[in-house]
């Protein structure tokens, strides 16, 4: 089986699906993390309506989904922010298709749409209990910096200078 990754609409069926995946999973985290119970579905519903993701998209952003033997199976977003630096958003892959190479196969491939929108840098945040976000983001590179937007959920910040290809 091979990986493939293309940009996908933030609004199309596969997209929504992965969302709803991922906020589902790093809400319950925290939760059951900091309360001892999963996310209120209300509150689920009402903060997957709020982030819908309709900032990834061209010019000023993307959505990229990976497939895996041509199932969906995970995203990774860019959004343009102020100068030459791009935020890396919502890199999530389905639990069952972890352990194969697609997570640094997304970083990689949304490093390489951040260029071509002309970002000269990548940043990103994660919480402390993202254990495995983290690693992956040490492992490819990416170093803790200062926070570069205030979030109540963000603990760590990353950046990645992303060099242009010779």
């Amino acid at each position: 089986m091979t990986w493939t990754v293309a940009p996908e609409p933030y609004d199309s069926p596969v997209a929504a699906a992965l969302w709803r995946a991922y906020y589902t999973e790093v809400s319950d985290r925290y939760y059951l993390l900091h309360e001892g119970r999963p996310t209120d579905p209300g509150e689920l519903e009402r903060e997957i309506a709020a982030h819908s993701g309709a900032d990834l998209v061209p010019p000023r952003g993307l959505l990229l989904v990976a497939r895996y033997g041509g199932e969906a199976a995970g995203t990774a977003g860019i959004r343009l922010r102020e100068g030459a630096t791009a935020e890396l958003t919502r890199v999530f892959l389905y639990e069952r298709m972890r352990g194969r190479g697609g997570a640094a196969l997304l970083v990689r491939a949304a490093e390489d749409a951040a260029r071509a929108l002309g970002a000269s840098r990548m940043v990103l945040d994660t919480r402390g209990d993202l254990v495995e976000a983290r690693a992956l983001y040490a492992r490819l590179g990416y170093t803790e910096t200062e926070a570069y937007k205030e979030d109540p959920y963000a603990e760590h910040w990353f950046a990645k200078r992303l060099p242009h290809a010779a």
